[in-house]
């Protein structure tokens, strides 16, 4: 993909979203129950659409609140309901629509006090927090946040007893009610005015701030980075982690540096991504141009998108690529965390770097690679079977230093202190130690590409079967695995994936646009990078000549 003119540049103000425009459209467009595009759907992160496109509307948060209460009640949670949003100009609006539904069905639901952004991780812990404690009265959650999409967006995810992602039942079965009252206009929707819904006594305001905080010296060491005052930088892109830094930085003595403290719904502030779009992608270089500015000034920095379930790692040497630093932290965490199960393997995305297959197979630990999905982690974080689990896409968790869960969801805040500690302890920043991996097991060169795909090749993907790649070599070495299904669970993974020593590639539809995906990583160099995308296209296009399309 080409770089936009403008990637990494302030954003023209042409370009910005008009935001009583939009807030408008949220109140005023109708979906067109008959336009799939315009219905609930609930991704791998929740339902997400835009009140400009008629995809994310009053008329959809109505629905899909309701029926996330139906689900909770039929599956008897009585808790509490954990609600929290991220700083997109349609989070409000929605969060004040939902809160309108659940407290006319009479769930008791806490928010934060101020009215003021929850990170997705921080609403994880706060439900396993409550949980411990209450095991006959299951709390759950509920995030309004699109994650790291653009401003126009809005978003909408739901989080059973576990914490984590819901996973496929419970989102079909939540996104299924959810269409069946949008096409009844939404009739039998309960709902109060929201006055009444803020005074219902099932309604509460809830401090997030201080127990996560508190809890925070269970997960991470920051006593040693207090005590070699390692000087930290913190954007946290206008998301939600906003009002977390700073009690952080004063509860554990911090030498920390908020180095953006905008909050602005139409993130004027934001540099264009790559791609000429407004996106707060703390993995995009282009997106943290801000940061970046300032990387000399710090031993490390880091940034968050606005729901603060990614993370960004900044040094002196710049933004690391989010499987680097994935890398790094499982060399450092399974040989500095002593208490935690010695069975505990490496959780992987299948699309993650292999280069954590090297680090975990030295340190003598297993890998679990499922789908791609954080959701597919949740039952190995909750048991400690994972110590730490992670995606390609710079999300991750990992358990308390007891062994213990900390959060079943991706958790950005914790990822960055993990880079501080690791700075402390070891001397180096996680850029160095990442170095010091190469030297040892090689230098990956990842990258992803797209190639065209019809409705029906999309759809040939569910048929595809090992069987149909008969070759035996892939970029010149002998092909060591071919699968379908993730080794770990036997979950599909929605594509293909093709393995040799020094390289793989995996290929996925998309679900939004007429090509698929091809990811590609070679421990070898940019040329056998390219041989191995060149050489994806040609294996996928003759599976799907096996597959009848």
């Amino acid at each position: 993909m080409s770089v936009h003119p403008l990637a990494g540049q302030p954003a023209p103000r042409e370009m910005l979203v008009n935001i009583p425009r939009l807030v408008t459209a949220y109140f005023a467009h109708t979906p067109n129950v008959l336009d799939p595009s315009q219905a609930v759907s609930f991704g791998t992160s929740g339902h997400r659409g835009s009140s400009l496109k008629a995809s994310f509307n009053e008329a959809h948060i109505l629905a899909v609140t309701q029926a996330v209460c139906d689900y909770r009640t039929a599956q008897g949670h009585a808790g509490p309901l954990f609600l929290g949003m991220d700083t997109h100009a349609l989070s409000e609006p929605a969060f004040v629509t939902a809160l309108e539904v659940l407290a006319a069905n009479d769930v008791p639901v806490r928010y934060q006090a101020g009215l003021t952004a929850t990170p997705t991780p921080v609403i994880s812990h706060a439900v396993l927090l409550w949980n411990r404690d209450h095991p006959d009265h299951k709390a759950d959650g509920i995030v309004i946040t699109p994650s790291h999409n653009p401003p126009e967006d809005g978003g909408f995810k739901y989080n059973p007893p576990h914490g984590g992602p819901a996973g496929s039942e419970e989102t079909a079965a939540i996104q299924k009610m959810a269409n069946a009252y949008l096409e009844a206009d939404n009739k039998g929707v309960r709902r109060f005015s929201y006055a009444k819904a803020k005074g219902a006594p099932s309604s509460a305001a809830y401090d997030f701030i201080t127990p996560y905080v508190a809890d925070l010296a269970s997960v991470v060491d920051l006593d040693c980075v207090r005590d070699l005052k390692i000087k930290l930088g913190a954007d946290p892109l206008g998301g939600s982690a906003l009002t977390f830094w700073e009690p952080i930085a004063e509860r554990y003595g911090l030498d920390l540096e908020l180095v953006n403290n905008t909050l602005d719904p139409s993130f004027a502030f934001m540099p264009v991504d790559r791609d000429g779009v407004i996106r707060m992608d703390c993995s995009s270089p282009y997106a943290m141009a801000g940061l970046l500015a300032h990387k000399d000034a710090y031993a490390v920095a880091f940034g968050n998108d606005p729901d603060a379930d990614r993370h960004g790692i900044v040094t002196p040497g710049g933004l690391m690529n989010p499987n680097d630093y994935l890398a790094v932290c499982v060399w450092y965490l399974f040989q500095y965390r002593p208490r935690w199960p010695k069975t505990a393997k490496v959780g992987k995305t299948i699309v993650t770097s292999m280069l954590l297959d090297r680090v975990a197979a030295k340190l003598g630990r297993d890998v679990a690679e499922v789908p791609v999905g954080f959701k597919w982690f949740v039952d190995g974080l909750l048991s400690g079977r994972y110590g730490f689990a992670c995606e390609e896409s710079a999300g991750a968790s990992l358990l308390k230093k007891d062994g213990s869960v900390w959060t079943t969801d991706k958790d950005g805040i914790v990822m960055n202190l993990l880079a501080a500690e690791m700075t402390a302890i070891t001397g180096k920043n996680p850029q160095q130690l990442y170095d010091d991996l190469t030297r040892e097991f090689g230098r990956p060169v990842y990258t992803r590409v797209s190639a065209p795909a019809n409705l029906e090749q999309k759809q040939a993907f569910k048929k595809l079967t090992p069987e149909m790649i008969t070759t035996e070599t892939l970029a010149g070495e002998r092909i060591e695995s071919v699968i379908t299904h993730a080794p770990e669970n036997g979950a599909s993974i929605g594509g293909l994936k093709v393995s040799a020593p020094s390289g793989w590639f995996a290929a996925r539809p998309s679900g939004t646009e007429d090509i698929y995906k091809i990811y590609v990583e070679s421990m070898v160099g940019e040329s056998h990078a390219r041989l191995l995308a060149h050489e994806a296209q040609a294996l996928v296009d003759t599976a799907f000549k096996a597959a009848g399309v």
